[in-house]
C-alpha cells in the first residue's frame, strides 16, 4: 500500500490491489478444487459399490441334496432386491455427502471470517465519516481564519482547528493500516442456520440390510451316474433380521447422539456457529454501550451550543469552536459505533 497527501492535509489512500486480488482468488480456487477433488473421489466410491451391488452373483457348486440321491453340479446367477435398492441410494449418498462437504467448507469460511468482514466493513464506513468530518473541520477553520485576519479571534483558536485535523489523520491512517491488514474472503450469501441445518446423518444404509429378497435361476446337472439332461431351476429366498426393530432403534438414537456430540465438538462447524453467535451477541452489548456513552455525551455538547446560543464574544467564538470540534469527533465515532451496531444485528437475525 502507499501514501500521498491531499491538498487539504488528510491522508489519502491509495491502494495497489493486484497482490491482494491475486491472494483472494488463489485462496477461492484452492477451496473449490478441494471439494471437486473430494467429490470426484466420493462419487467414484459410490459409482465402483453401486455397480458391485446392482451386479448379479455368479454361483457354481457340487451339491448331493440328500444322502443316497445322485450328486449334481449346479450353476446360474443371484440378484439382491436390497442390494438393487441399497445402490441407488449409494449414488444418492454419495451426492449427499459432496453437497454436506461443501456446505460445510463453506460454514468454517464465514465461522472464520465473518467478523473480520464486519471488522472492515466498519473501517471503510469510518473512513467515510472521517472525510465527511474533514470537510467540515476545513469550513469552520477556513472561517476561523477570517476571523482571525479580521482580529475576531486569536491565533492560538486557530490552532486548536489545526491540532484537531491532526488527530483526524492519525484517526485515518489507524484505519487505514487496520484495513490492509485485515484479508476477507468473499463469503456464502447463505444464512448459517440453513447451511448447518443442511448436514445429515446417514443412517438409511444400515437399515436395508435388515431385510432381503434375494432371485436364483441357472441349471443343474446330474452327475455321478452322469444323466443326459441339463434342466433349469429357480429360487426365491427371503430373508428377515429378527433384531430390526431393536437395531433401528439404536439407529435413531445414534442420529440424536450424534448431532449432540457435534454440538460440543470444538472443531465441528455446529459448535463454531454457536461460538460465533455468543461472540457476535457480546460485541452487541458492547457496541450498545458504547453508543449510549457517546449519545449521553453528545447530548451535553448540545445543551453548550445551545446555551452560548448567538453570542460573539471572543470568549464564547472560541468555546464554540470547542464543542463544535469535539461534536465533529463525537460524530464519528457516533456513526462508527451505529454502523456496527446495526451491521452485528442483521448478522444475528439472518444467520441464528
Amino acid at each position: 500500500m502507499s501514501w500521498c497527501n491531499s491538498h487539504k492535509g488528510v491522508l489519502m489512500l491509495v491502494p495497489v490491489l493486484s497482490m491482494a486480488v491475486a491472494w483472494v482468488d488463489a485462496a477461492g480456487e484452492n477451496v473449490l478444487s478441494d471439494q471437486q477433488a473430494y467429490c470426484a473421489y466420493v462419487t467414484e466410491q459410490a459409482r465402483a459399490q453401486s455397480d458391485f451391488l446392482r451386479s448379479p452373483t455368479a454361483l457354481g457348486a457340487f451339491t448331493q441334496p440328500e444322502t443316497g440321491l445322485p450328486q449334481q453340479l449346479v450353476a446360474g446367477t443371484q440378484l439382491s432386491l436390497a442390494n438393487l435398492k441399497k445402490a441407488g441410494r449409494t449414488e444418492e449418498t454419495a451426492r449427499k455427502n459432496c453437497e454436506l462437504y461443501k456446505t460445510s467448507t463453506a460454514v468454517v469460511q464465514v465461522i472464520q471470517y465473518a467478523l473480520p468482514s464486519i471488522e472492515k466493513n466498519a473501517l471503510h464506513h469510518r473512513l467515510e465519516l472521517i472525510v465527511a468530518a474533514d470537510k467540515s473541520l476545513n469550513d469552520l477553520t477556513e472561517k476561523t481564519a477570517r476571523m482571525v485576519e479580521a482580529q475576531n479571534m486569536t491565533r492560538p483558536m486557530l490552532w486548536e482547528l489545526k491540532s484537531t485535523r491532526i488527530k483526524l489523520e492519525a484517526d485515518q491512517a489507524d484505519a487505514q493500516s487496520k484495513i490492509a491488514a485485515i484479508y476477507t474472503p468473499p463469503l456464502p450469501d447463505a444464512p448459517l442456520k440453513e447451511q448447518v441445518a443442511a448436514k445429515q446423518a446417514q443412517a438409511k444404509l444400515t437399515r436395508q440390510n435388515n431385510w432381503d429378497v434375494a432371485l436364483t435361476v441357472g441349471t443343474h446337472q446330474q452327475i455321478n451316474p452322469l444323466s443326459q439332461g441339463v434342466e433349469p431351476y429357480g429360487e426365491v429366498t427371503v430373508s428377515y433380521n429378527l433384531g430390526s426393530h431393536a437395531i433401528d432403534k439404536h439407529l435413531d438414537r445414534s442420529v440424536t447422539d450424534f448431532g449432540d456430540w457435534k454440538r460440543v465438538q470444538e472443531s465441528d462447524v455446529a459448535r463454531g456457529m454457536e461460538v460465533l453467535q455468543a461472540q457476535v451477541q457480546d460485541q452487541i452489548a458492547a457496541q450498545e454501550t458504547r453508543l449510549k456513552a457517546l449519545q449521553g455525551e453528545n447530548a451535553e455538547v448540545e445543551k453548550n451550543l445551545h446555551e452560548i446560543g448567538d453570542a460573539e464574544t471572543t470568549a464564547a467564538l472560541d468555546f464554540r469552536n470547542q464543542l463544535t470540534t469535539t461534536q465533529l469527533l463525537l460524530g464519528i465515532e457516533i456513526g462508527d459505533a451505529t454502523y456496527r451496531l446495526d451491521s452485528l444485528r442483521e448478522f444475528l437475525k439472518k444467520n441464528f
